[in-house]
């Protein structure tokens, strides 16, 4: 009887060990999964790959000219001296959320964090899950070449203060799923706004002119208006037209997208799904017309 008492012990604690493992793997793969859609879909390569000069994957170095000085991606890959692999799950939704460093210190906006804050949790952190299930690189940061008073990072807060509206995305009332979706993908994770809305002086989005276009984007180019407008904008385009340029960068006009945009169309859009792009083109379908002769939407301005 003791020996029976002892076994049945025994195996309570092997089930109470058990119910306390962790998640099982494939969780941790189906996360990976996922954040190499949404890794697409928010555009990291990008940014983060000098594909230019074949740097390694994420490794930084890709040059971004603005008004307020030369940005230069940086190593986001797991290494955990030169990349984000040290990074905690609060190090990171605390950079996409909120523009802060792990030392707390202020994030430039050139990486999109007033965009990227409207992002779920979920969703950033299945990025966070994909980005560190690549390969890492020992490359350093370039450091960034921005003059007085743009380099003093504490400026920033101020900035946040005029500039930065942080919270996640709320589907709003009376839209159907379709259109929240495509408004989640262009807000948050495509972060559209942060090349195609004019900013102002001080570098901020001019949100009541959302998506009117740019005349001075990334690198000094100008960015196309993608609002209802006939003249200037999207609203001689169907639907369809629309979901053909980012699936593959083909123009109504039956010319090609540009670089700039062809770069996106190759390493995002067009590894959406056709119901994501659908619903992309619902949402700027919807979009009342503004008028933005500077940032007129022909095939040369998709560049």
């Amino acid at each position: 009887m003791p020996l029976r008492i002892a076994g049945r012990a025994v195996l309570a604690i092997i089930l109470l060990v058990l119910a306390a493992r962790p998640a099982p793997a494939a969780d941790s793969a189906d996360a990976v999964a996922r954040g190499a859609y949404l890794f697409a879909a928010a555009g990291c390569a990008g940014c983060h790959s000098d594909i230019a000069k074949k740097g390694a994957p994420l490794a930084g170095g890709r040059a971004l000219k603005t008004p307020f000085g030369t940005f230069y991606g940086p190593n986001i890959t797991a290494d955990r001296t030169h990349g984000i692999g040290a990074w905690s799950d609060a190090d990171f939704l605390a950079a996409i959320g909120h523009g802060r460093a792990p030392d707390g210190s202020n994030l430039y906006p050139v990486f999109p964090y007033t965009s990227f804050t409207r992002m779920t949790d979920a969703d950033a952190l299945a990025i966070k899950a994909y980005i560190l299930s690549l390969p890492p690189s020992d490359t350093p940061s370039r450091p960034h070449d921005v003059s007085f008073p743009y380099s003093w990072r504490f400026t920033l807060t101020v900035w946040k203060w005029l500039e930065f509206d942080p919270g996640v995305f709320q589907p709003r009332a009376g839209r159907d799923q379709q259109w929240n979706r495509g408004a989640y993908l262009v807000e948050a994770l495509g972060h559209c706004g942060e090349c195609h809305t004019p900013r102002d002086w001080l570098g901020g989005l001019e949100t009541s002119a959302a998506l009117s276009g740019n005349p001075s984007g990334p690198d000094g180019s100008k960015v196309p208006n993608l609002t209802g407008d006939p003249a200037t904008g999207l609203g001689n385009w169907s639907a369809q037209q629309i979901a053909t340029v980012l699936k593959i960068g083909l123009l109504p006009d039956g010319d090609v997208v540009g670089a700039t945009m062809g770069e996106v169309v190759k390493q995002g859009t067009s590894q959406l799904t056709d119901e994501d792009r659908a619903a992309i083109a619902a949402y700027l379908k919807s979009l009342p017309p503004i008028v933005n002769p500077a940032a007129k939407a022909t095939a040369a301005s998709f560049d």
